[in-house]
């Protein structure tokens, strides 16, 4: 099980390093060359982030992308959620099946702990708070 897709990787990886360059537009090809993330990817989830707002495209030459939100309200759970879907450690393997056990299962209620542990740290993790 992974944690944090290659998508939500890329997402936080450029999303940061825009926000240490807020002062300027950031070309896509910068980010590319200094992130190491090939082209296509970088830019499919650019434009994921721009329809979201998180990020403002500026088109044409000397375009790019600039934050549309404060750093600090960029939360690494809402960018999971975006690349990932919801967030969800705890499903029985019966998947969509009613489980006779669900109320009773003790490792069911082992692993709710874990998840709601590990969705308020995510919650609590903000772009700001990872270029410090």
């Amino acid at each position: 099980m992974k944690l944090i897709t290659r998508d939500t990787d890329y997402a936080l990886r450029a999303l940061s390093f825009i926000a240490q360059n807020k002062d300027r537009i950031v070309a896509v090809s910068e980010l590319t060359r200094k992130l190491r993330v090939p082209q296509p990817f970088l830019r499919k989830i650019l434009q994921v982030l721009s329809r979201r707002r998180i990020l403002s495209s500026l088109k044409g030459q000397g375009g790019g992308f600039i934050l549309a939100k404060d750093p600090a309200r960029i939360f690494i759970a809402d960018i999971m959620r975006i690349f990932q879907g919801e967030l969800k450690l705890n499903e029985c393997f019966l998947k969509k099946l009613a489980c006779p056990h669900k109320k009773a299962c003790v490792l069911r209620k082992k692993i709710t702990r874990i998840e709601n542990y590990v969705l308020r740290e995510l919650n609590s993790i903000t772009i700001k708070s990872l270029l410090q």
